[in-house]
């Protein structure tokens, strides 16, 4: 990126051309043409509308197009391709770790969590409130009057008042 910003630059003053008149004829802010002849492409939140700009400028300049979107292209192949090292050895360190929390384990030496199954529990929490209302009922019909009164019986009962 920093030889395609170096030719973009070099061909802008070879064509007279200020950095501030070109990104006022771009409408663009001139902090991102000193971005892209500079190569900080972290300055871009989006590498898309870098793309674009790159091209915009390229045409402005009389450039080729497809060739500056070409080199483009490849930078960020190659920018967006490669991985780290210390990347690859942070990786390589949280795989063997992960390995060491391991255990092998045979199916025979397996310990197996104990599963608690819910059904029996439900079904005397039921048959607990069955005999509950069972009880309750049978309670109140013993302790409730006779249905047979002492005048159904023939027997005469004396009141007194006093």
């Amino acid at each position: 990126m920093k030889e395609l910003g170096y030719y973009l630059e070099d061909t802008r003053r070879s064509n007279g051309v200020s950095l501030e008149e070109a990104a006022s004829d771009l409408n663009v802010d001139v902090s991102y043409l000193e971005n892209i002849e500079s190569a900080n492409v972290r300055a871009f939140k989006d590498v898309y509308y870098m793309r674009k700009l790159v091209k915009e400028y390229a045409k402005y300049l009389g450039l080729s197009p497809e060739k500056i979107q070409d080199e483009f292209n490849d930078f960020l192949f190659e920018h967006t391709s490669k991985i780290s090292l210390d990347d690859i050895m942070e990786a390589k360190k949280k795989k063997e770790e992960e390995e060491k929390t391991k255990k092998i384990q045979s199916p025979y030496t397996k310990e197996y969590k104990r599963k608690i199954k819910k059904l029996p529990f439900v079904l005397a929490g039921i048959i607990f409130l069955l005999a509950i209302i069972i009880s309750i009922v049978v309670i109140k019909t013993i302790n409730r009057e006779p249905a047979i009164t002492s005048e159904l019986k023939g027997i005469e009962v004396y009141e007194y008042t006093y």
